[in-house]
């Protein structure tokens, strides 16, 4: 399946597709287009964009969503006295999502990787991800691991709240989200 797989940098045109697939695999209100170009902005750095998106017969069935290191928030959910790096040596994958109709056909890894090669261009030594591990059959975690994500720490009621302050609907516990976060960081 991957010879039909088109992977290009992500742009403004994708956001309805991004926001299409982003809030059916992770929730309602996960992405909405103020989020999208957020993600966009700060996917650059020295005029490079470190985020993807992967098409199917112009079907959206993929995206990694990458902030540049010094592009994102490193907040009470981060640990970078733990990360042996400086936080300027490090992005933040924000987001990886593939359609379920197109899971294991390596989608997912081909997008970290392309993202990956952007980061390094732009600087980055490493990247951080907070992997849901309530996701069916904890295949976020097992597949960010398989990639060399190493475990850093992990958060549990990473989204509690989410609800009031962004109206997302986790798709494992409804508004009142209580699921744990891993952090974890992959080195390049």
């Amino acid at each position: 399946m991957n010879t039909q797989i088109q992977y290009k940098q992500y742009e403004l045109e994708d956001f309805d597709g991004v926001i299409k697939l982003g809030n059916i695999v992770h929730g309602d209100n996960y992405l909405d287009t103020e989020k999208c170009q957020k993600y966009y902005d700060t996917s650059f750095k020295n005029g490079i964009n470190a985020s993807f998106v992967a098409y199917h017969n112009d079907e959206l069935v993929g995206f990694r969503l990458t902030q540049a290191a010094n592009n994102w928030d490193i907040n009470e959910w981060c640990s970078p006295e733990l990360w042996q790096l400086q936080e300027d040596q490090v992005c933040y994958f924000k987001s990886n999502t593939v359609n379920a109709d197109y899971r294991g056909h390596g989608i997912g890894s081909s997008l970290l990787m392309l993202s990956i090669e952007q980061a390094k261009l732009q600087g980055a030594k490493a990247g951080l991800a907070h992997i849901w591990l309530a996701s069916p059959g904890n295949s976020a975690f097992k597949y960010f691991k398989k990639c060399g994500g190493e475990l850093v720490k992990e958060h549990p009621n990473r989204w509690a709240g989410w609800y009031e302050s962004h109206g997302y609907i986790c798709p494992v516990c409804g508004p009142e989200c209580d699921c744990t976060a891993a952090e974890m960081m992959i080195r390049f």
